[in-house]
């Protein structure tokens, strides 16, 4: 039987010789390959600066202090995301709130954050930093949220981790024009991986030189920034509390490889997206919706189940697609209704939107290396359940 993944990474030969070649380098760690990843990335974005990372959650964290964001200041994002995108408010003592979602792109809706926003100001409670969420590669209206931070005044930090190779008025997704920074995931099941990994992209040199020191212990060189005089060459001084967060040269030297590629890599998404598109338009689902303004980087394909249709529950077709090897998945279960965050006080019909979303969601397999002969199984099976449910229920409408 088939077994297709929903996403999985791809990985060439070039791949393997350039890990090899820095297995037998002098370098592992922090090395020149890291400088070489994090320039590549930056250029291509269009940024002046970018810093490597263990992970796009150690980014998301960074990214939090770096801003300033302290005890009992306040941090919005989607509830249609990954739940580090709240937590690392709340690393930083943070309240955390979200705003519902657009029902057409999934993602933060501009309607609902300005609303929201003009009540928060009656109230007193703004939010010191906004994280809009590029759910499945597509980037949020930056520029007018952009436009609501110059009049809230809040900072922004974009969570692009679905979203490197995107684009958002003609501009690469990271080119940080409408925000302070930009946070990319190079998990194997994203655009391109390095196995772990992520990164925080700003044009903004004070926030690049204060992640720099956040990534490794707080701890610095620099002489304009020691407290006494130099000991020797040797000399460091940790003058803030940071972490070790750094990426290895291994990591690295996987990610410049992949960059190579990534214009293909995103290039075919779209085109499998469209096949999607144009196969599954007469069946009782929603398809995803994109924005002119936007092209997307598709790091996912998410179809809502009609249920008002249909006879199966979003169990029931989940559970006979994975019977028939397709390995679906669903992205994501609302953050405010995880245990965590229902402790600190949300409950289930507080963002509608994302939940309305959430209880028919259902993600299809789309990766680069998903064959033609692959995705027309998937959509045939998925053609075969939905349209027998249709059929059970319009035999049960006649009986």
């Amino acid at each position: 039987m088939k077994s297709i993944p929903y996403g999985r990474q791809d990985i060439t030969q070039a791949d393997l010789l350039a890990v090899q070649e820095v297995l037998t380098s002098d370098w592992l760690t922090q090395g020149p390959a890291i400088e070489q990843f994090e320039k590549k990335v930056a250029d291509y974005c269009g940024t002046k600066y970018a810093v490597a990372l263990t992970s796009a959650t150690a980014a998301l964290h960074l990214g939090c202090l770096a801003l300033d964001l302290g005890l009992n200041e306040v941090l919005w994002t989607s509830p249609n995301t990954f739940v580090a995108s709240a937590n690392c408010g709340r690393y930083c003592g943070a309240k955390v709130d979200f705003v519902d979602i657009d029902p057409q792109t999934y993602n933060l809706s501009v309607t609902a954050l300005e609303e929201k926003l003009e009540l928060a100001k009656r109230n007193g409670e703004l939010p010191k930093v906004v994280i809009p969420v590029h759910f499945s590669g597509q980037s949020c209206e930056m520029e007018r949220i952009a436009e609501l931070a110059k009049l809230y005044g809040f900072k922004i930090m974009e969570d692009a981790s679905h979203a490197l190779g995107g684009r958002y008025q003609g501009s690469n997704v990271g080119a940080c024009e409408y925000s302070d920074m930009t946070v990319f995931s190079f998990h194997p099941v994203k655009i391109i991986t390095t196995g772990e990994g992520g990164m925080i992209l700003t044009n903004r040199r004070d926030l690049y030189e204060r992640l720099l020191r956040l990534r490794s212990h707080g701890i610095t060189r620099d002489y304009d920034l020691v407290r006494r005089n130099s000991d020797g060459p040797w000399h460091y001084q940790q003058i803030e509390l940071g972490y070790n967060y750094r990426m290895t040269d291994i990591q690295a030297t996987l990610g410049i490889s992949q960059m190579l590629r990534l214009d293909k890599f995103v290039a075919r998404r779209n085109m499998l997206a469209e096949r999607y598109n144009n196969a599954l338009k007469d069946l009782p689902l929603l398809l995803p919706g994109q924005s002119p303004e936007v092209y997307s980087a598709y790091h996912l394909y998410v179809i809502q189940l009609k249920l008002d249709e249909l006879v199966k529950s979003r169990k029931e077709v989940f559970g006979e697609l994975i019977s028939a090897g397709i390995n679906v998945n669903v992205h994501y279960i609302p953050v405010h209704t995880q245990p965590y965050y229902r402790n600190l006080g949300f409950n289930e019909g507080d963002f509608p939107q994302a939940e309305k979303y959430y209880a028919g969601a259902i993600t299809l397999p789309l990766y680069y290396g998903l064959s033609e002969e692959d995705q027309d199984y998937v959509i045939n099976k998925v053609n075969e359940v939905v349209t027998h449910s249709e059929e059970s229920r319009n035999f049960q409408g006649r009986i």
